[in-house]
């Protein structure tokens, strides 16, 4: 039914072992297994291009999360509209969510076609597929550390029996042999899982987090248990294929950094001091007025000019001094520090204010009150 696919897989082994042949036994099995390994390189290098498409494409969504939240808070419950317009959205950057999973789906029918050509061989078979009758049996008989790369862990009754009588193996042997590589390929697998969540930028909320996590832990789990039902040849392939897909995305991780981490910046937050943030042990909180003091190079208005406010909460700063000895008056706005320098030169020396046109010379009287809008302008107190 799907010799398509089996034809193809058998004649890429057939060549690589062709190929170790001249310098390896044939019935050896570093022959078969070096067949299979590189038969994970072929694959892997004429899916490379579309990798790297894939990590494009994953970047290019990462930098679309902001505008997407954006629709959702505008969009609400509506799912028809929020549908359409990420589908504009994705349209309009030539952003393909679907390109992601090219690699991956890709792959499966050449693990499909290994797992199918490797659970047929057995000391009885002959010609299979592309192969001839000798060919066949080398790879039916052909031994890693003692155990035949088409037996597996669960592997029991007359074929057992049949593979132990042809190739002079034990059960024993074929169980810890099959159940390393199972450990080794369920390690595998997790620290490439774990390094596609670091190529994935900042940490999912959410339910993306909960698909990660779930990922994380549930697919080295899930081959512990699939795993004792695989060929050993088929352990081969999948540890080699972790194996390149974990330098593979080592190299991505180096050459192409996920979005908001940039080398360099996790450095700079990381020495920052935490307890410089921190206010002193007994200081009171101050509350900047809304005219607050120049700070960080920004000018803004100050009630006050004689005063200024500290970058640091709670500690006050002298006023600077301009050239001729009075304090600096940055930030306050032209037309009140013009108000204030009029005011200032209107009071005589002796301290006494001067009458303003068509007022009388007359003091108050001692105990008055003075009335509203008639109050005297007291010289400022300087330091």
């Amino acid at each position: 039914m799907l010799d398509f696919l089996y034809y193809p897989i058998a004649w890429v082994m057939k060549m690589w072992h062709a190929l170790f042949s001249t310098f390896i036994d044939p019935a050896s099995g570093l022959a078969w297994v070096l067949s299979i390994m590189f038969l994970v390189f072929t694959v892997r290098i004429i899916l490379f291009p579309l990798f790297v498409k894939m990590i494009k494409s994953q970047r290019a969504m990462q930098e679309l999360q902001p505008e997407i939240a954006k629709l959702k808070a505008e969009y609400g419950k509506d799912r028809q509209g929020l549908s359409e317009a990420m589908m504009k959205l994705q349209k309009e950057r030539k952003v393909n969510p679907v390109a992601g999973c090219l690699p991956m789906l890709l792959q499966a029918p050449v693990f499909i076609a290994l797992l199918h050509v490797l659970r047929r061989l057995g000391p009885g078979a002959t010609g299979l597929y592309s192969w001839s009758n000798e060919l066949t049996h080398q790879a039916s008989v052909a031994q890693v550390f003692g155990a035949p790369i088409s037996s597996n862990f669960l592997m029991k009754g007359p074929k057992l029996q049949q593979m132990i009588d042809v190739t002079g193996t034990t059960s024993h042997n074929i169980k810890i042999v099959t159940g390393i590589l199972i450990v080794v390929m369920c390690t595998t697998q997790f620290i490439s899982t774990k390094q596609i969540m670091k190529r994935s930028g900042p940490t999912a909320a959410g339910q993306m987090q909960m698909v990660q996590k779930l990922m994380l832990y549930g697919a080295p789990i899930g081959l512990l248990v699939s795993g004792t039902f695989f060929p050993l040849g088929v352990l081969v392939y999948w540890f080699t294929n972790n194996s390149w897909t974990i330098g593979q995305q080592f190299w991505v991780l180096k050459k192409m950094p996920p979005p908001n981490t940039t080398p360099g910046a996790a450095d700079k937050s990381a020495n920052v001091d935490p307890t410089k943030l921190v206010p002193k042990p007994g200081a009171k909180p101050v509350r900047r007025p809304a005219s607050a003091a120049v700070i960080d190079g920004e000018s803004t208005v100050v009630e006050n000019p004689t005063k200024a406010v500290d970058a640091t909460p709670g500690t006050p700063t002298k006023p600077a001094k301009g050239k001729n000895g009075t304090p600096a008056t940055n930030g306050v706005p032209s037309a009140k520090r013009k108000a204030a320098d009029g005011a200032k030169s209107a009071a005589p020396k002796n301290g006494s204010p001067k009458p303003a046109s068509g007022a009388t010379n007359s003091a108050p009287k001692a105990g008055a009150k003075p009335k509203p809008g008639n109050r005297p302008q007291q010289r400022r107190k300087k330091r």
